[in-house]
């Protein structure tokens, strides 16, 4: 029988949307990182919502305020892969009877936090009582509709950036989860990237800006499912030859005999942009990203061929489409 357990959430997502008559006019294809409805001659309302539930969503030691402006970053991390700052938010809170008022108090407060870092606004929702904690965010902004930037815009040669470096949180919820051991001076660092991520929008909205990112996707399910995406969506394939591998999953990777590429590729959470640039103009884009406070590392090339390689110990190694995804086990090793 295929259950919600065998089909998994992207096999959910596309029963679903079978069964949903479609808008007259899709200004986004369905499956980007966001959706969006046209107003006037050249304009978008561009739309995300995405939900963070207790169970699934919440490691062991996050707290609520984490929690709450987790779930604000998860929203706005979208929006920034399609350069659109955000206006307002929208949150429905499902509320647990065993929550304190300290903790809902906790959630307010971390709510409000992760709205404020980007400069919008919690606009009203709704709260319901639910057996475990949800925290549902919607969150919308306006755009140009030529300055949108798609999942299916990439070619061939172009050039493959990211805005961070991959396996820091991978390696942090192996230690929050599974209680593996790390120095005191890396364990910091891997943990605080699970329990406080940040959205690239500074970065997003730099790229969209100089005209010369042809697709953009944010990698919350991972780096290497990230990179399928686009390449199903632009028809292109990748050649990785700098892989983005933080020197603190090198070192986390060696301390427990795990393959450092498949922390980096195959986790998820980072929350970075992984976009593709005009070569030509790959100086002034970096250039761009960096007056805004951000980085962007070159870590490869589109190809007319549809493969995804990865050059890694003098070995070229396929890419697996897989990532972090519901209802299925999400292992990174």
């Amino acid at each position: 029988m295929n259950t919600a357990d065998r089909l998994g959430e992207r096999k959910i997502i596309e029963t679903i949307w079978k069964h949903l008559d479609k808008a007259p006019i899709i200004s986004v294809p369905f499956g980007d990182d966001v959706s969006a409805i046209e107003y006037g001659d050249d304009n978008l309302v561009v739309l995300k919502t995405d939900m963070l539930v207790g169970k699934t969503d919440v490691p062991p030691c996050m707290s609520y305020w984490q929690a709450a402006r987790k779930a604000v970053v998860m929203n706005v991390s979208d929006l920034a892969a399609k350069g659109v700052k955000p206006l307002g938010l929208l949150v429905s809170l499902g509320i647990p009877r065993n929550l304190t008022k300290q903790d809902i108090e906790q959630i307010g407060k971390g709510l409000n936090a992760g709205v404020r870092e980007y400069d919008a606004y919690v606009l009203g929702g709704d709260t319901s009582e639910t057996h475990d904690l949800i925290i549902s965010v919607a969150a919308f902004g306006l755009a140009k509709k030529r300055a949108l930037i798609l999942r299916s815009g990439a070619h061939p040669e172009d050039i493959v950036a990211t805005t961070g470096l991959f396996g820091l949180t991978s390696s942090g919820l192996k230690i929050l989860k599974e209680k593996l051991a790390a120095p005191r001076k890396i364990r910091k660092k891997l943990v605080d990237a699970v329990l406080m991520p940040y959205a690239r929008l500074k970065e997003g909205l730099a790229l969209a800006k100089t005209g010369a990112t042809t697709a953009s996707i944010d990698s919350s399910d991972g780096l290497a499912w990230s990179l399928h995406e686009i390449s199903s969506a632009s028809n292109v394939g990748f050649i990785i030859d700098a892989p983005p591998i933080a020197q603190e999953t090198y070192r986390f990777a060696k301390l427990h005999n795990l393959d450092p590429l498949a922390l980096s590729f195959y986790g998820g959470e980072e929350y970075e942009l992984i976009a593709t640039i005009k070569p030509e103009h790959w100086r002034r884009v970096k250039e761009a990203v960096v007056q805004q406070g951000g980085n962007l590392l070159k870590i490869g090339k589109t190809t007319a061929k549809k493969t995804l390689l990865v050059k890694y110990g003098g070995k070229l190694i396929k890419i697996e489409a897989r990532g972090y995804e519901h209802f299925k086990y999400n292992g990174s090793d």
